[in-house]
């Protein structure tokens, strides 16, 4: 029989580019929604599947880690032979203005579902969706021993996670691991990262459409890697004989200057003539720099991520400029919804 996961923030952009892997690995795949009043799918839409069909094999269901019930439920139902907690309040900078609600899903919200997997007593293998910010100001390059020295409410709950993802590990047996990923970004990234917020604001400009870009922080040193490629990482730890945790990074250091100086000569541009500060884009305490080091990744599992920043930035550039094209056809109608949405 072929095998089941279940994704947990499967809309967002680790989840969506996770399903296709998934999927294309002949996976049946469980993704979890909250309800809304808006359709908030748009990164999964090509791969909507009609539920009746009894050949499907992406399904989803209303759920939300704040409910802690509905997980029990749920997970009672299915029995996936794997789990993927990428659901989160992820905007670091978001984090500061609204710390409880970050906590609560952030933080708590991986207890919930380690709870629940615990109290179903299914046997499955749990990946938790960790984070480069946990390092905070921790000097680089980080790996697995680097001490974690959380500089945003984001990264304090994300560290919880971490270590109750650990805790369950060693206290209940399960087979739970941590992927402590650096920065990661594509086409589909939240359009309030600064990448994304990057690479739009370049189709814009280059289109007429917007004149300057406000940004904070242009000394930030990242590690920027491709999302596709993290999450056949994900994948590659819930494949290891034994439960352990890893660092996903590329190695490469950049600022998000470089990630500005490229991304604009990619397109014939000078950002000094389009890129405005705005303080409010600056955090209460910033992070000066985080490059992972993924050797242990590299030698137990073999995954080395190979999309560097240069490419990077041309890939979600090239994707935006086509984006912004689209949108202004005139002939775009309800034809081109999925069907779900017609």
């Amino acid at each position: 029989m072929a095998k089941s996961a279940l994704i947990a923030g499967i809309t967002g952009q680790d989840g969506s580019y996770l399903a296709e892997l998934l999927l294309a690995k002949g996976y049946e795949v469980h993704g979890l929604i909250r309800r809304a009043s808006t359709f908030n799918t748009n990164r999964i839409d090509h791969l909507y599947e009609d539920p009746h069909d009894p050949d499907a094999r992406l399904h989803l269901h209303y759920a939300d880690l704040s409910d802690g019930a509905r997980l029990v439920s749920l997970l009672s139902d299915l029995h996936p032979d794997e789990v993927y907690n990428l659901a989160a309040q992820s905007h670091v900078r978001v984090s500061f203005d609204e710390p409880v609600y970050t906590a609560n899903t952030t933080g708590v919200g991986t207890t919930r579902l380690l709870e629940a997997v615990r109290i179903s007593g299914i046997r499955t293998k749990f990946y938790q969706a960790s984070s480069s910010e946990i390092y905070g100001s921790s000097l680089p390059p980080q790996n697995e021993q680097t001490a974690f020295q959380p500089r945003s409410p984001y990264a304090a709950a994300k560290l919880y996670s971490y270590w109750i993802t650990r805790n369950y590990r060693d206290s209940y047996g399960l087979f739970a691991v941590n992927g402590i990923c650096f920065n990661h970004e594509s086409p589909r990234r939240g359009e309030t990262f600064v990448t994304r917020k990057i690479t739009r604001a370049v189709a814009a400009i280059k289109a007429g459409k917007q004149r300057y870009v406000y940004l904070g922080n242009l000394d930030s040193v990242r590690d920027w890697g491709y999302a596709p490629e993290y999450v056949e990482g994900m994948w590659r730890m819930l494949q290891a004989r034994e439960p352990d945790d890893y660092v996903l990074a590329t190695g490469t250091a950049n600022t998000v200057r470089d990630f500005l100086t490229i991304a604009f000569e990619y397109a014939g541009l000078d950002w000094t003539d389009h890129v405005r500060f705005d303080k409010k884009y600056l955090r209460p305490t910033e992070v000066d720099a985080l490059v992972g080091d993924a050797s242990k990744v590299k030698v137990d599992l073999g995954w080395v991520a190979r999309v560097k920043l240069p490419q990077l930035a041309k890939i979600m550039v090239d994707a935006d400029i086509e984006a912004l094209e689209y949108e202004g056809r005139p002939w775009i109608d309800s034809v081109t919804l999925p069907a779900w949405r017609r």
